[in-house]
């Protein structure tokens, strides 16, 4: 049945690269904003709690689509000296949109840490950031591995949506040999080949996430 596998799979092949850079780049953002949220959902200053859930709900509650067109094309009229590139637009939605999920993980996490974790650190002068840094987080992380794990193939698969905002990934390459190929076996083929990549992508997060967990997992009491 799929008889123009060297035609269409090196056609996808070349929006890989702009797939795996809107990633990393996401990524990053992301987790970067995953912990300044969270932590700051954690804060006991009412004002950095505030701002930290009005930009977490606002990401979390509108469309992603709708963020990057925003990023693309309202921003610039916004603030005139203020424009990007697509490619930095997709890649901030991203990395705010699903940022904004992940800082729930980095929250729950925070607190699912008994209590007298904190009253241990305290006993032994230690101040805010030193019990954050030295008791809390090591901890926390353990825990957030799995969600995070979760998150990044989430990303990894809205990484697709950029071919809207005329990113040349690979869904935007499938876009267009599907309209140069209009019969309904050469249209099936596309996007089975583009599913199959998207699977690929996700099997090193897939794998990466299960030997974080294990190792991260050492050592620790699951009584």
């Amino acid at each position: 049945m799929f008889t123009n596998a060297d035609y269409f799979i090196p056609v996808l092949l070349r929006g890989l690269e702009v797939t795996v850079q809107v990633f990393l780049l996401g990524a990053l953002f992301a987790y970067t904003i995953a912990f300044v949220a969270g932590i700051g959902r954690t804060s006991q200053i009412g004002s950095i709690r505030f701002i930290s859930t009005v930009f977490v709900e606002l990401f979390r509650g509108t469309s992603l689509l709708v963020q990057m067109f925003f990023f693309v094309f309202a921003l610039p009229l916004i603030f005139p000296g203020l424009s990007m590139s697509t490619f930095l637009a997709g890649a901030l939605a991203l990395g705010l949109n699903y940022g904004a999920y992940a800082s729930e993980i980095v929250r729950g996490a925070i607190l699912s840490i008994s209590h007298s974790q904190t009253e241990a650190a305290i006993s032994l002068n230690m101040s805010k950031w030193q019990r954050l840094r030295l008791v809390i987080l090591p901890q926390a992380v353990r825990l957030m591995l799995p969600g995070f794990g979760n998150n990044a193939i989430e990303l990894l698969k809205g990484t697709s949506l950029v071919s809207i905002i005329s990113l040349s990934d690979m869904t935007f390459r499938a876009t267009l040999l599907r309209s140069s190929n209009t019969s309904l076996a050469s249209q099936v083929e596309i996007f089975m080949y583009l599913l199959i990549l998207y699977f690929l992508l996700a099997l090193p997060l897939i794998f990466l996430a299960r030997w974080l967990e294990k190792r991260a997992s050492k050592g620790v009491s699951t009584a």
